[in-house]
């Protein structure tokens, strides 16, 4: 579910807009060793004018922007954290301690201060094959304190008071959406579903969690309550609908959508767009063209703190 995918060149629709197509790899593990080649290319979005700007290109594999409010942005990549900054546009290493193997599910607490990651143990006792589970450390750095017992789990929302994580989670072969105490202790299931429940995100309010879903046999973007009552489907569309974000002033969600339909797959190098729904209205709207991303190019919360722009991540492959 949260493996990678590999990318080839492909033209461009608009100036320095990179679009790229799939050549698949068979799993996270073995990923790595093949995407030397990837060039990853860091752009902001304005939600009202449409404009991207690419900050810059990078010859290495990095995903899931975070926009800190001190001007930076926290991506990863092969298995480490990285701090982007805005003005001088540069890279530097985040100390994660041991957690070397982070993936794209990570995310800064909302008074700016924690670094909340996933991380593949591989000393965890469990037989599943991959090992996520969740940690939070200072966001500047440090050493990373577990919060969930049981694995896979992969982070995705943050309470606004601060005192709840929620996630995907993956108990007895299904995927659903859990809720947890940020200093550990039992986790509490909020859904129930036979089909892919991911990406829980809660409003700025802490109302709702907004999340995609597979129920229906097609996957869309729901919402329900943060205790997990009131389902409520957003989208209805042939699009395949991932990871919706709300935005900090709670009127807009940002989500990505697969052009085609993937089942309950979110592979990296599909046709993808990035699209906008006004949370009064309903109504939605195409904010990117058609290019080719998917996995690791928004996974995670990448407004800007204004509300204005969004971040994210595209590839080519030579």
């Amino acid at each position: 579910m949260k493996h990678l995918y590999r990318f080839c060149m492909k033209p461009a629709v608009r100036p320095a807009f990179i679009i790229i197509l799939l050549f698949s790899v068979l799993s996270y593990s073995s990923s790595a060793a093949i995407m030397g080649d990837t060039t990853s290319y860091i752009h902001t979005l304005d939600i009202r004018s449409g404009k991207i700007d690419t900050l810059t290109s990078v010859k290495s594999h990095v995903e899931a922007p975070n926009w800190h409010p001190d001007n930076y942005l926290i991506l990863n990549s092969y298995g480490k954290l990285y701090r982007f900054d805005l003005t001088k546009r540069n890279f530097t290493q985040i100390n994660t301690g041991f957690a070397n193997a982070c993936n794209n599910d990570h995310g800064i607490s909302p008074d700016k201060n924690w670094l909340v990651i996933s991380h593949n143990d591989k000393s965890d006792p469990s037989p599943k094959s991959y090992k996520s589970a969740i940690y939070v450390l200072p966001v500047q750095g440090g050493t990373p304190r577990r919060i969930t017992s049981e694995v896979m789990s992969f982070w995705h929302g943050w309470t606004p008071d601060g005192k709840t994580l929620a996630y995907c989670g993956e108990r007895n072969g299904n995927y659903d959406i859990y809720s947890i105490g940020v200093d550990g202790g039992k986790e509490t299931r909020l859904t129930d579903s036979p089909g892919l429940d991911d990406g829980p995100d809660y409003s700025p309010d802490g109302k709702y969690i907004y999340f995609n879903s597979y129920r229906t046999g097609h996957m869309q973007i729901w919402r329900m309550l943060a205790d997990g009552s009131n389902l409520e489907q957003l989208t209805f569309d042939v699009n395949s609908n991932w990871f919706a974000h709300p935005s900090p002033d709670n009127q807009w969600i940002v989500y990505i959508a697969y052009t085609s339909d993937e089942k309950q797959s979110h592979l990296f190098g599909k046709q993808v767009k990035l699209r906008l729904m006004n949370l009064q209205t309903k109504e939605i709207k195409d904010i990117s063209p058609v290019f080719y991303g998917g996995q690791g190019s928004i996974n995670v919360p990448s407004w800007s703190p204004d509300s204005r722009k969004i971040a994210f991540v595209s590839y080519s492959v030579n």
